[in-house]
C-alpha cells in the first residue's frame, strides 16, 4: 500500500501536534523558536544521511510502504517528514519533561536513581 509509511508519520505528528495545542509545550508555546529548531535539526540530519548515503552506510530499503518518489539516491520523500517529526516529538517531549519536573512537589527527599 503505497503512502502507508507517510501518512503514518503524518497521523503521528498530527497526535503530537494535538498534545502539544492542548498543553502548550513547543509550538503552541514559542512557535518561531520551534520551527526554528525543528529546521536547523532537520538540516543536520539530512546533512548526516548525505554523508551516510555517500559513503555507502545509509542505502535504500525496497518497500511498497514508500511513496515512491526520492528526492536523491537512497533519499525517499518519507526521510526529511520522519527528521522533521523526530526533532518536533524531542522537543515536545523535552517541554513536557521540563514542565513536570519544574512542577513537581519538592519534597526534601533525594530521588533515587
Amino acid at each position: 500500500m503505497p503512502g502507508a509509511y507517510l501518512a503514518a508519520i503524518l497521523l503521528s505528528a498530527a497526535g503530537i501536534a494535538a498534545l502539544d495545542a492542548r498543553f502548550r509545550l513547543a509550538f503552541w508555546d514559542r512557535p518561531g523558536r520551534t520551527a526554528a529548531a525543528v529546521a536547523i535539526g532537520t538540516a543536520f540530519f539530512l546533512v548526516w544521511d548525505a554523508v551516510g548515503i555517500a559513503t555507502g552506510v545509509f542505502v535504500k530499503g525496497d518497500s511498497p510502504l514508500y511513496v515512491g518518489v526520492d528526492l536523491a539516491p537512497h533519499l525517499p520523500l518519507e526521510e526529511p517528514v520522519f527528521l522533521a517529526f523526530l526533532c518536533y516529538l524531542a522537543l515536545v517531549l523535552h517541554a513536557a519533561a521540563s514542565r513536570r519536573l519544574r512542577l513537581a512537589p519538592r519534597t526534601g527527599q533525594e530521588v533515587r536513581r
